[in-house]
């Protein structure tokens, strides 16, 4: 089974590289499992009800999440609704929607999908990731072997040890929050496919998304400026686990670098 896993999707160029390169994508590695990381999606900042259907009528099977996803307050209600767009599963008891999911591919296998939130370095208090994951793992195996953990986290050293923590507990588990693709993918010794960071989905001229010029200027002034979401050439980074659906375990981990030239923005640029 081929898992395919987009790294956190940022504004219109990200939303635009998926809706261009999905389809091919997975026709190529023959993709059985979409999961796609709308933490950005709305103008670089959480994702609209809309944005995710949006995402699922694309090819997407689980949306995941992160730090963003209470930037668009109409979403929790629709958080509630959806069963495939999760938030991390360690907020606090009684955080609307959920963390993670079992969905069944086409071809009737399970697989088991859990969202984490770091706690190094990031804004909110939550619990702890490496204890709520091992409440919940032996619930998910009840119905399946295979899953697949997106960890959102700022600290590659949090990262890290989760993915050893897990080995062999998981089929495989990435890290999305930082937008900067890492170059450590590998299957860990006891079957768990592991990368530190999938990378972003966004306009790859930017500063992790993000219009340069006012990011350099925020350095230089530490003065408070709005962020806006970068334009041009974007590039869809992510990778494509190949499971054992009987054991769940990896068989292999590829990386991948896409680069995409929306059309419409060119159009778009040149009529203005």
């Amino acid at each position: 089974m081929n898992i395919l896993c987009i790294g956190d999707v940022v504004g219109k160029p990200g939303r635009h590289a998926v809706e261009g390169l999905l389809d091919s994508l997975k026709e190529e590695f023959k993709i059985d499992f979409v999961i796609i990381n709308v933490e950005n999606a709305a103008g670089g900042s959480g994702v609209t009800s809309k944005l995710a259907r949006g995402f699922f009528a694309m090819g997407g099977d689980v949306l995941t999440s992160g730090d963003h996803i209470w930037d668009q307050k109409e979403l929790k209600e629709y958080l509630d609704e959806e069963e495939f767009l999760l938030r991390p599963v360690n907020f606090p008891e009684g955080t609307p929607g959920r963390g993670w999911c079992v969905k069944t591919t086409a071809s009737g296998v399970k697989v088991g999908v859990v969202n984490m939130i770091g706690r190094v370095f990031m804004r909110y208090h939550v619990d702890c990731p490496f204890r709520a994951l091992d409440a919940i793992l032996e619930e998910i195996k009840k119905e399946t072997p295979n899953i697949i953990v997106d960890m959102h986290a700022e600290a590659t050293s949090e990262k890290v040890a989760m993915g050893h923590y897990v080995d062999g507990r998981v089929s495989g588990i990435f890290g999305t929050h930082t937008h900067i693709q890492t170059a450590d993918e590998h299957v860990l010794s006891k079957g768990t496919a592991y990368i530190t960071d999938l990378g972003m989905t966004g306009p790859f001229d930017s500063v992790i998304g993000q219009k340069k010029e006012n990011i350099i200027r925020r350095f230089l002034t530490s003065l408070p400026l709005r962020f806006h979401v970068a334009e041009g050439t974007a590039q869809l980074n992510g990778i494509v686990m190949d499971i054992d659906e009987q054991t769940g375990k990896a068989r292999s981990i590829i990386r991948l670098q896409r680069g995409f030239e929306d059309q419409r923005e060119q159009v778009e640029r040149q009529e203005n």
